[in-house]
C-alpha cells in the first residue's frame, strides 16, 4: 500500500494534458495570461455596478466600506463569488486562443467528480480523527464568531462560494497554466514548480501577514505542489479542487483568525493574521495537517 501511495506514476497526466498539445506555443500562454488579467480588470467593476442597482443605498454603503476588512459575511461572500470571473476569463481564453473546450481544463467531468468525492470522504475522516485524538480543545481557547443560527443561514451560499473560489484558482493554476506548460515541457520541474510558485506569489500580502508574508508564500507554493501532484496522479482537477475546498472551508467557515476575512467563520482564533508570533507558531501545525491531507488524498486515489 505504501508503494502505491508514494507512487509518482503520472501516466494519467498525459491524458489530462493531451487537449492542450495542439496549440501549446509559449506565446499563446503568455498572451492568454495577459488576456485573462485584462478580462478580470474590465469585468470586476461590473460586479459593483450590479450590486449598486440591486441593493439598498444603506446596504451597498455598508458592504463597500467593509470590503477592506471583510468582517461582514456578505462581504466575504461577494469576494468569493467574484472568483467566478476567473472561470469566465479562462474559458474565454481557452476557446478564443487555444481553440478547445473549457471542460478540458478539468478532465473528464464524471471521473473528476468521483475522484473529488473519494478525496473529500478521506479528508473528512482525517479531520474527524484529528478532532477525536488528544490533545482536546484549543489553547488558547477559541472565540465565538457568527451566532450558530446566523452561520447556518449563510452556510449553503458560503459552501457554493468557496467551491467557486477554489475551483477557479485550480482551473487557472493547475488547469490552464499547468496543462499548457506540460504540453510544451515534459519535465515536472517546469509544469509543477512554475504554477505553484505563481500560486504562492498570488498569496503575498505583507499588509495582512506582516513579516510572515514570505512564509505564507512558501506555504501556498507547497500547497500548489501538492495540488499539482494530485492533478498529475489523477488526470483531473477533481482531487485538487477537493483538497483546496476542504482546506478553505475549514479556514473560512469553521475557524478563522480574527479580523480580515473572518466574516463567515463560526469560531475565531484569538489572534489576527498580522500577529506575527502567533502565525509563525501556527504555520508548522497547518503545514503538518496539509501533508497529512495530501497523503490521505493519495490513499483515496490508489489504484
Amino acid at each position: 500500500m505504501l508503494k502505491t501511495i508514494f507512487s509518482f506514476d503520472y501516466m494519467a497526466h498525459d491524458r489530462f494534458v493531451a487537449p492542450a498539445r495542439e496549440k501549446a506555443q509559449l506565446w499563446r500562454l503568455f498572451v492568454g495570461l495577459i488576456a485573462t488579467a485584462g478580462i478580470l480588470m474590465i469585468c470586476s467593476p461590473l460586479i459593483w455596478q450590479f450590486l449598486y442597482h440591486v441593493m439598498s443605498d444603506e446596504g451597498y454603503r455598508a458592504l463597500y466600506e467593509d470590503f477592506e476588512t471583510l468582517l461582514l459575511p456578505q462581504s466575504v461572500l461577494v469576494l468569493l463569488f467574484s472568483f467566478g470571473m476567473i472561470w469566465i476569463a479562462v474559458a474565454a481564453v481557452v476557446i478564443g486562443l487555444h481553440r478547445r473546450r473549457p471542460e478540458t481544463l478539468i478532465g473528464p467531468p464524471t471521473i473528476a467528480f468521483l475522484q473529488a468525492k473519494f478525496v473529500i470522504v478521506a479528508l473528512l475522516l482525517v479531520m474527524g480523527a484529528l478532532m477525536a485524538l488528544p490533545p482536546y480543545g484549543h489553547d488558547p481557547a477559541l472565540l465565538d464568531g457568527l451566532a450558530f443560527a446566523q452561520w447556518l443561514t449563510f452556510l449553503l451560499p458560503a459552501l457554493i462560494a468557496v467551491l467557486i473560489q477554489t475551483s477557479a484558482e485550480e482551473v487557472l493554476f493547475r488547469g490552464y497554466i499547468q496543462q499548457q506548460l506540460a504540453a510544451r515541457f515534459a519535465h515536472p520541474a517546469v509544469w509543477m514548480v512554475i504554477p505553484s510558485v505563481l500560486f504562492g506569489l498570488a498569496h503575498y500580502s505583507p499588509g495582512t501577514y506582516g513579516g510572515n508574508a514570505w512564509l505564507v508564500v512558501i506555504w501556498a507554493s507547497v500547497f500548489g505542489m501538492i495540488a499539482a501532484d494530485l492533478t498529475a496522479r489523477s488526470g483531473t482537477l477533481g482531487p485538487a479542487i477537493a483538497v483546496h475546498f476542504v482546506t478553505n472551508v475549514s479556514a473560512l467557515l469553521l475557524i478563522a483568525p480574527q479580523g480580515e476575512m473572518s466574516g463567515l467563520a463560526l469560531y475565531q482564533y484569538p489572534f489576527t493574521a498580522n500577529d506575527e508570533a502567533a502565525i509563525r507558531a501556527f504555520l508548522p501545525i497547518d503545514f503538518a495537517v496539509m501533508i497529512v491531507c495530501w497523503l490521505a488524498a493519495r490513499l483515496a486515489l490508489r489504484r
